[in-house]
């Protein structure tokens, strides 16, 4: 774990460059710009996280925590501030360990999110990741609507060496879910992964196409644990956010994972998922291979975003 997890570290670390500089210019000039703690400062300070994609809602948690703890720790100069403002960001975001529970119980995951965001990407990540904890991994390409999903879901079966249950493009959701639930079962596997849901356009047959799966899953599996995942490109920066709320109308979400930090100045919209939808963000991606999907680290991403080179 050690070696992998300081390779994926430094991978965050550079994978949040481009954030992380319109950021840190920012505040830089902020922390070292200003003499006294003011208004000014504090406006300045809201300008900055705004415009690094964390919202005005999150923007303004941060800020009331970090007025209350200078108010009661009579802190008069602006760089002492920079440490505050950092583990007030770091409490916003940290991840409860029983987070990832559903890793160690009979688990069904619906993995869901628009097309191009690498949901069946995840999922096959997902499916190698867990396989190489010695789990028993069953995919499910439920995303029937686009038959590269299927092909892509099939390859990474494949490649994790996973058993796959799929059907035709074009054919009935809810059919593949109650066949792969039937091998779930039969198989006695630990975890079934579902690619669902790749769209978003007619909210009313999303809800149905999933409350239907739910149901079938609570009749068929009702002592399966059930996570709700929802993928999310974190280059599309407040977009993303919008997506996840859709997605959080339609589907009780457990968990939100975000891809694609390493190619974005928007990283910052992982803080604001997570304050505005009160959802955890449990994994982030940041490559193409296996094990650039990983559990999501507050204390690693918040350092990632604001250290200066450790």
């Amino acid at each position: 774990m050690g070696e992998n997890k300081s390779g994926f570290f430094g991978k965050l670390v550079k994978g949040l460059t481009k954030t992380r500089n319109s950021i840190a210019q920012g505040f830089d000039a902020i922390f070292s710009g200003f003499s006294s703690i003011d208004e000014d400062f504090y406006e300045e300070l809201e300008e900055t996280l705004i415009m690094a994609d964390l919202g005005v809602n999150t923007t303004n948690s941060i800020l009331d925590k970090l007025r209350a703890k200078v108010k009661e720790e009579k802190i008069k100069d602006p760089l002492a501030c920079r440490e505050l403002l950092i583990n007030s960001i770091k409490e916003q975001m940290t991840v409860d360990e029983a987070a990832y529970d559903f890793e160690n119980k009979k688990s069904i995951i619906l993995v869901m999110g628009v097309n191009g965001v690498g949901k069946t990407t995840t999922a096959g990540k997902l499916a190698g990741q867990l396989k190489g904890q010695g789990k028993k991994v069953i995919l499910a390409a439920a995303d029937t609507f686009r038959a590269a999903a299927i092909e892509q879901l099939t390859e990474w079966s494949h490649r994790a060496n996973v058993d796959i249950i799929s059907g035709k493009e074009g054919s009935d959701p809810a059919a593949i879910i109650y066949d792969a639930v039937a091998a779930f079962k039969a198989r006695n596997a630990d975890v079934l992964i579902c690619d669902t849901a790749g769209r978003l356009h007619n909210k009313k047959n999303l809800m149905e196409e999933l409350r239907k799966i739910n149901r079938i899953i609570e009749r068929e599996a009702p002592e399966a644990h059930i996570e709700t995942l929802v993928v999310l490109d974190s280059t599309t920066g407040q977009n993303a956010l919008a997506q996840a709320k859709e997605f959080n109308e339609v589907a009780d979400l457990s968990g939100i994972v975000l891809t694609k930090l390493d190619g974005t100045a928007k990283g910052g919209i992982a803080i604001a998922i997570q304050s505005e939808l009160n959802i955890p963000v449990k994994y982030i991606g940041i490559g193409e291979q296996i094990d650039d999907l990983q559990k999501f680290n507050a204390s690693d991403f918040v350092n990632a975003l604001f250290e200066k080179n450790e």
